[in-house]
């Protein structure tokens, strides 16, 4: 039995694995038929991607450029979801162990509404 190996790792946004997914079924139309889970992760994909996929990089980057983001992962959940409000920031680091400043709240929202459509 042969096994699969991770050769690479990195974290992206839901829009850049829509693009990704919509890339490789493009390709893989003429060849066979899709399957029921590539539909399904396709239509996950379409339904909950928020921002073109090179917009949602530039966000990323423009995030991570803050000190309490800093990190990759944070960087994309906060693009992923797109908050409006000061709560859903603050779930998104319920996990962490950053408490975050209602000034540092509201300067991930500016950014973040300056991405929405």
């Amino acid at each position: 039995m042969a096994f699969k190996e991770v050769l690479d790792f990195s974290y992206i946004t839901i829009s850049e694995a829509k693009e990704i997914m919509e890339k490789i079924i493009e390709e893989r139309k003429s060849a066979a038929e899709l399957t029921f889970e590539t539909r399904r992760a396709l239509k996950h994909l379409r339904l909950f991607s928020k921002l073109p996929a090179d917009k949602a990089k530039e966000l990323v980057s423009e995030l991570k450029k803050l000190p309490q983001v800093g990190r990759e992962d944070i960087a994309i959940k906060i693009v992923d979801i797109l908050p409006r409000i000061r709560d859903e920031v603050r779930v998104i680091y319920a996990k962490e162990k950053i408490t975050l400043t209602p000034e540092q709240i509201d300067e991930i929202l500016e950014i973040v509404s300056k991405y929405k459509e």
